[in-house]
């Protein structure tokens, strides 16, 4: 009887046994699991993008999972930095973003109860292409483990030191024509024949004729024999010359058919017809220009241009932040909460935000005391703090709470290099970004000078302001291309810019007949200053055909290839003029900078022309009311009165900063104390040799020529010295009736230079009137008949 048991007992264990290997999930399970799946891929995906921005700062927690006070920068928390850690650091780097994948694919299969047989060789196959990736990752990227892993980093080095990094090389290679052939179907005959297909439809894309067909069938055929031919021949031209100057080949420019219908044969139907058709052209040659050439690219000359490096700048000794002084704080707080006590003004709540040079101390007061009571006691508190530049913000801005601001008796230096290093600005989404230093709760502060849109600066003598304008300069320096900024530096003192002349033909741009870039003549600034004006009308110009409104949009239209370089379209690139000594050029020019500098402030805006202007004396007889106005983001460093802070910022405060970068910043409406970051001499001399010594632009971007009113147009008459397009001119003038260089220059396509020489060589002929600032010229003849007469009086 036992044997029979223990038979059973065997029959029913292998029975069950069976059952078990059998089991299949029901389609409630597989949608559970399937949608668990798709829920740990999304989120190993956003885990993964997270860690290369926030792996430095979760490093100091991977071994403190357990602690629910500890958190992480990681979207996903601890959890995502754990597992990404795993993943990106300790497992297959970039490569790990398959992993997800494979997970999506899966739960996909099992969500919608799919046959699952292929999800094997799925897995197989993202395997392999994961150890491909790594190594491939780890051999190229070498000095960047994080993209390609430990596992990458290691697999390579294992495989180096028995092949060499030739046979590492062709072992890729091969893997590479493995997964090609398996999973494409990759063959030679295949890559030949998509070169081939690619060809061909270029070249039918460029035959294709851009007219709307009419019923009229003897008319379509005369326009094919013109008009596809003429076609062809032109943009075939423009090809070759587009692959070889890397420029943008103009857009079609053959002749536009419209269909009419019989019944509607007025002019007003004929351009509501027209108007969209050659718009709706212009964005598909637009589109087959950038599938065919890429878009436009203004860095492409400078394509192997450097930004400068962070070793380039000095840590200045405060590589560990601000130092906290505990007695100097305790001390600090019961001298403030006894002041008040005397004067019988009770404190609810103190509390202590260090700074790298001034501690805030918050003060909510009991219910019932004035505002103003406090405010009165500011002398006293300096008093009994014995401290030099006590502030008081009552109340603070957004808060319920008053603020009294105390210089730290040990300061700590900002530096540059802190300051460009920071995330906030690293990953600043700005058009010109500028970090000028860091707050009092030790933020670093960075402002979009493109927004400001310019900026006053002002300070008594040795308070930072040259300091400043250093910082300015290098945070763009850091930031943009050569082709995206240029300067214009105006420096009266002839010292503290003259370091940039190094990176003239980089990022400066001048008049056509200047020597130096950097303006330390006032005649030149005077000149430079219209000349931004007539470049201004002329951008203006630019976004008016371009129909866009700023030069943000301008620039992105030009990029998109559906601007027309033969029209005198071109990128526009951010022009900042910084002029070092403002009050200097006041006393010696007078309104002849004034008004200028009044124009480019109220208008330069959308065109991308920005002012800097930097001034130690801020009287009102040089910060004048127009300037005020139209300079809403100011800087004031210390002064030595009430009134010169008022001058500035509208407000006192600034004669209460303790100097050395001391600095109180203001865009129109809160008043913000930082401390500027600190840019040494030598510094900037190291990042303007590293600039200078790449390769650069042949000369420095040129502005528009101009000509003074002393300089007289009207010396040279003589017939046989004219331009031999002199009667060409002359007809583009008379016929648009506007006498400007800039309309000679876009119809003729002449050079600046040559088409402001036929102006002048017009005004002498009686055709034009004289210069008259940024205004076009007067045109005196006012039709083509009198302009023949004219010139043939003249031959006689």
């Amino acid at each position: 009887m036992a044997k029979k048991r223990t038979k059973s007992k065997s029959k029913k264990t292998t029975t069950t046994a069976k059952k078990k290997v059998s089991f299949k999930p029901s389609k409630q399970n597989k949608i559970i699991f399937g949608s668990l799946l798709i829920v740990l891929s999304i989120a190993l995906f956003f885990s993964f993008m997270s860690f290369y921005f926030t792996w430095q700062e979760d490093q100091s927690m991977l071994s403190q999972f357990a602690d629910r006070n500890v958190e992480a920068s990681n979207l996903l928390n601890k959890f995502g930095a754990n597992v990404s850690h795993f993943f990106m650091y300790r497992g297959f780097g970039l490569a790990s973003f398959v992993f997800p994948f494979l997970l999506a694919v899966t739960g996909l299969y099992l969500f919608l109860g799919l046959d699952g047989k292929r999800l094997i060789f799925k897995w197989i196959w993202g395997l392999v292409g994961v150890i491909w990736g790594s190594i491939a990752l780890g051999f190229f990227a070498a000095d960047y483990p994080l993209l390609g892993g430990l596992i990458g980093y290691e697999m390579n080095d294992f495989l180096q030191d028995y092949t060499g990094k030739i046979g590492v090389f062709l072992i890729l290679i091969f893997v590479l024509m493995v997964i090609l052939v398996r999973l494409f179907n990759f063959t030679p005959e295949g890559f030949a024949n998509f070169f081939k297909r690619q060809k061909q439809k270029i070249k039918s894309d460029f035959k294709e004729e851009p007219t709307v067909h009419t019923k009229d069938a003897p008319v379509q055929e005369d326009d094919e024999d013109g008009l596809i031919l003429t076609t062809e021949d032109t943009v075939h031209e423009k090809v070759d010359t587009y692959t070889h100057k890397k420029d943008i080949p103009p857009l079609d420019e053959a002749g536009l058919d419209v269909n009419i219908p019989e019944e509607e044969e007025s002019d007003i139907d004929l351009k509501v017809e027209e108007t969209p058709v050659e718009e709706e052209e212009t964005d598909i040659k637009a589109a087959k220009l950038v599938e065919d050439f890429g878009e436009f690219d203004p860095k492409l000359e400078l394509g192997n241009y450097k930004f400068p490096t962070m070793e380039l700048l000095e840590a200045h000794g405060a590589s560990g932040g601000i130092t906290i002084n505990q007695e100097e704080l305790e001390e600090n707080k019961n001298r403030i909460v006894s002041t008040l006590k005397n004067y019988k003004i009770g404190i609810a709540q103190i509390k202590a935000t260090i700074g790298p040079t001034v501690t805030l101390y918050e003060i909510v007061p009991e219910a019932g005391i004035r505002i103003s009571k406090i405010k009165n006691l500011e002398d006293d508190i300096a008093l009994s703090l014995a401290a030099l530049g006590i502030r008081i913000i009552a109340p603070i801005p957004g808060k319920g709470t008053v603020g009294i601001e105390v210089p730290n008796k040990n300061a700590t230096i900002v530096s540059m290099r802190s300051v460009i290093a920071s995330n906030k600005f690293q990953k600043a989404e700005m058009e010109l970004p500028i970090a000028f230093g860091k707050t009092i709760s030790n933020e670093t502060f960075v402002v979009d000078l493109a927004k400001m849109p310019h900026l006053l600066m002002a300070g008594a003598t040795g308070q930072g302001k040259s300091v400043g304008l250093n910082a300015v300069i290098t945070s763009l320096l850091y930031k943009k291309h050569p082709a995206e900024v240029k300067f214009i530096f105006v420096d009266p003192k002839k010292v503290e810019l003259t370091l940039y002349n190094k990176i003239e033909r980089h990022f400066l741009a001048k008049l056509p007949d200047s020597d130096e870039a950097i303006i330390t003549d006032n005649t030149k600034v005077i000149n430079t200053l219209n000349s931004l004006c007539i470049e201004m009308d002329n951008r203006y110009e630019l976004l008016k055909t371009a129909m866009v409104r700023n030069i943000k949009e301008y620039n992105a239209k030009f990029k998109a290839r559906k601007l027309n370089p033969n029209d005198g379209h071109k990128f526009l690139p951010y022009i900042v003029l910084v002029i070092d000594e403002f009050a200097d050029l006041i006393m010696t020019a007078g309104k002849e900078v004034e008004t200028p500098i009044a124009r480019l402030a109220q208008l330069a805006r959308a065109i991308g022309i920005h002012l800097i202007i930097a001034t130690q004396r801020p009287s009102v007889n040089v910060i004048t009311g127009i300037i005020k106005a139209n300079f809403p983001a100011r800087i004031a460093f210390r002064v030595t009165s009430k009134i010169d802070s008022r001058t500035i910022l509208d407000a006192q405060g600034a004669d209460q900063l303790i100097g050395r970068g001391d600095m109180l910043y203001t865009q129109g409406n809160d008043v913000t104390r930082l401390q500027c970051a600190f840019v040494d001499t030598p510094e900037v001399s190291k990042i303007t040799d590293y600039i200078g010594s790449q390769r650069a632009y042949p000369e420095a971007h040129l502005l528009p020529e101009y000509v003074g009113e002393e300089s007289g147009t009207s010396l040279d008459n003589d017939i046989a010295d004219r331009d031999a397009m002199f009667r060409e001119a002359a007809e583009v003038i008379v016929t648009a009736q506007q006498g400007s260089a800039s309309l000679i220059q876009r119809k003729l396509k002449l050079g600046y230079n040559r088409a402001g020489r036929i102006i002048d060589q017009l005004e002498a002929a009686g055709i034009v009137g004289p210069f008259e600032g940024s205004k076009a010229r007067q045109v005196l003849v006012p039709d083509m008949y009198a302009l023949d007469q004219l010139l043939e009086n003249e031959a006689k």
